[in-house]
């Protein structure tokens, strides 16, 4: 059964690339959309038994880890140079607003608990500046009781699949309009990445293209093993357990590291593989999301994690547009902020503009080292009032 339904994870993101590729309905919904809707039915409709759940943690952490350096592995970093300070700029802007935001709503909300509504503080701005990692470390370094914390996780997981779904949507005709536009889309150029603009993967399944195919998954997986071996050095040297937040940075410098390499860089397919990953990745996570687990959930929780997300991304683009950041840059570091860097290639492939994954990624990073220090010393400050 186990295989049966992994090869039904691989195999379905084919069939909607397929769909994709020859009904323009499905193009102009896009591929990640309708990864995540198809994935959202499937795990709700009682197609997916729980005993594959243990196979649908292993494909989604397994696809993220491989398709991380395999998108990374075709990027010209020189390029990032035209955006970095914008992009460090926009995630000090992303930080300032979701702190802000939080800190409003522990105000509103501390009527009903103020311990309460400083946790929820608390874990709202490690979550939305770094990620999970950041959430758990929170619970552990605050005492958040687990009920609290489920109750968080379990929202949280809906609220950033909300948001998420419209960025890839609504949001990048809204704030290309709101916002100035990418310099090199503005120039009508992406520089040399046109192999990341065709929606076609059948080259995936050519005969010719497989030595290339190999290769390029072979060094995936060596990073993969020497960013957990570092991982777990990490974990031994300071007496902690194996961080997914090292793992991350690891299989970014890694494959970063390695795209400076004229002849890893030419692996264009690399990209593409690294994307179909993604996809399956997108269907596989949607599976898992049970929406009966919205049914016993706090309202008001709930409106606080919807607050804290809603306020933060309108705060973040308005200080983007007093300052003068473009579009494609507010995106790609808000999503890298509220959702974590394994989100930011499916943002930049959404925004057709892979040039903003390595500025994404950076900042997520960046967002990872800073979200346990924000969210802890927010709870304390809090608590006193």
């Amino acid at each position: 059964m186990y295989i049966l339904f992994t090869a039904l994870f691989l195999l379905i993101p084919v069939g909607i690339l397929w769909l994709t590729h020859h009904q323009a309905w499905a193009r102009k919904v896009g591929v990640i959309v309708l990864c995540y809707v198809t994935g959202l039915l499937a795990g709700n409709a009682g197609l997916i038994p729980d005993s594959v759940q243990p196979v649908q943690q292993q494909i989604t952490d397994l696809s993220i880890a491989l398709a991380m350096p395999l998108l990374l592995f075709t990027l010209d970093i020189r390029q990032w140079r035209r955006v970095a300070g914008k992009a460090m700029l926009s995630m000090l802007f992303a930080t300032t607003a979701v702190v802000a935001v939080a800190t409003s709503l522990f105000f509103l909300f501390k009527g009903q608990g103020a311990e309460s509504a400083s946790h929820f503080a608390a874990m709202s701005v490690g979550v939305y500046t770094g990620g999970t990692p950041n959430l758990a470390a929170i619970k552990s370094g605050l005492d958040i009781p687990h009920s609290e914390y489920i109750v968080f996780h379990s929202l949280d997981t809906f609220v950033g699949a909300a948001y998420l779904l419209l960025m890839l949507t609504l949001g990048i005709p809204f704030f290309r309009r709101l916002l100035p536009r990418f310099p090199n889309l503005a120039e009508g150029s992406v520089g040399q990445e046109h192999h990341f603009d065709s929606d076609d993967y059948s080259p995936l399944l050519e005969k010719r293209n497989f030595a290339e195919l190999a290769q390029a998954t072979l060094l995936a997986a060596l990073v993969v093993a020497a960013a957990l071996g570092l991982s777990k050095l990490h974990g031994l040297l300071f007496s902690a357990g194996s961080s997914s937040a090292v793992t991350i940075v690891a299989l970014t410098t890694l494959g970063i590291l390695l795209s400076l390499f004229p002849r890893v860089r030419a692996m264009h397919l690399s990209y593409k593989l690294g994307m179909y990953l993604i996809y399956v990745f997108c269907f596989v996570v949607a599976s898992m999301a049970s929406l009966d687990q919205l049914a016993a959930v706090d309202f008001s929780i709930a409106i606080f994690l919807f607050g804290t997300v809603t306020g933060s991304l309108l705060l973040h683009g308005l200080f983007c547009r007093l300052a003068g950041i473009d579009s494609d840059t507010f995106m790609v570091t808000s999503v890298a902020a509220v959702c974590s860097p394994p989100f930011v290639p499916m943002m930049a492939r959404a925004l057709g503009n892979p040039s903003t994954i390595l500025s994404g990624m950076t900042t997520g990073i960046i967002g990872y080292a800073l979200g346990n220090y924000l969210g802890i010393s927010l709870a304390l400050v809090l608590q006193r009032f």
